[in-house]
């Protein structure tokens, strides 16, 4: 029996994962529904054993190399190696990489895996407004200790579009509604209280909020949710779990939720350090 003859396989080689090369070979071959191409990633090459290893495997099966090499040693090394062995090799990087270096006077970190810290970042944010939305008003209680953020206050204090704001850049945010007569989860003074925050609004500003949401939903305007006394009790109510707590306050009232949002991550960030606050399970 005759034997099947190899294709010959595109390697691609990166000093990173080889997501951007893979992507963009990909991207390609698409265009060529036919095609039976072996794709390999040679990933983390960062030496020239390493490349040396590569080399030898391309000609046993007849291959050709793409590289998105950024660090110039090494894909010097790689290219030298391709040209004195006859081997095809396409540079992904390099002439655009030249080009920057030369004519915007621009020099690249040479940091291998950019494009999918880039990536991994981009499913992080995702992840985290995922967490926000499922843990929303006090939805899944249980749960808040992923956390990274817990909020906690009286309605319209702001809980769900700072919980939002926050997570957009990458915070996992749970918010928890405090209403009198209402059971208050145990699981919020069984947390790290350095990471709850209590919002607290001034009485007049609130019944405004309130009053508007009354006009706007047409509940009956004569209901305790406005009523002055009752909306005291209510702050007051809070501002006891708070203390009880240990949570940090901040007072919402006329403030942007940016500067709001700035004010939590400056706090946590003096108390956990700059890239060790996050709840890790992103």
């Amino acid at each position: 029996m005759e034997q099947e003859s190899i294709i010959p396989p595109i390697y691609i080689v990166s000093g990173g994962k080889g997501v951007a090369g893979h992507t963009l070979i990909e991207s390609m071959l698409i265009q060529y529904p036919d095609h039976k191409i072996p794709v390999m990633i040679e990933p983390e090459v960062a030496t020239q054993e390493r490349i040396d290893e590569i080399i030898k495997k391309v000609l046993k099966t007849n291959g050709v190399i793409a590289h998105t090499m950024i660090d110039v040693k090494v894909r010097r090394w790689l290219i030298d190696s391709c040209e004195s062995n006859d081997i095809r090799h396409f540079d992904l990087v390099g002439n655009m990489t030249d080009y920057l270096d030369s004519v915007h006077d621009l020099k690249p970190t040479a940091q291998a895996g950019l494009y999918r810290m880039r990536d991994m970042e981009y499913y992080r944010r995702v992840r985290a407004i995922e967490f926000t939305m499922q843990h929303d008003d006090g939805m899944h209680n249980d749960k808040i200790a992923t956390a990274d953020i817990v909020l906690a206050g009286v309605s319209r204090t702001g809980k769900t579009p700072l919980s939002i704001y926050l997570a957009m850049f990458g915070w996992k945010v749970a918010n928890v509604p405090i209403v009198p007569g209402t059971p208050i989860p145990q699981t919020l003074f069984e947390i790290d209280p350095n990471r709850v925050f209590g919002l607290t609004i001034s009485m007049t500003y609130l019944i405004a909020q309130r009053s508007s949401r009354v006009t706007r939903i047409n509940m009956n305007p004569n209901t305790d949710y406005v009523e002055p006394r009752k909306v005291r009790m209510e702050l007051d109510y809070a501002a006891n779990l708070f203390k009880k707590g240990g949570f940090k306050v901040l007072n919402i009232t006329n403030k942007p939720i940016e500067y709001s949002a700035n004010e939590i991550i400056t706090i946590l960030t003096s108390r956990f350090g700059s890239d060790k606050w996050s709840n890790e399970e992103h």
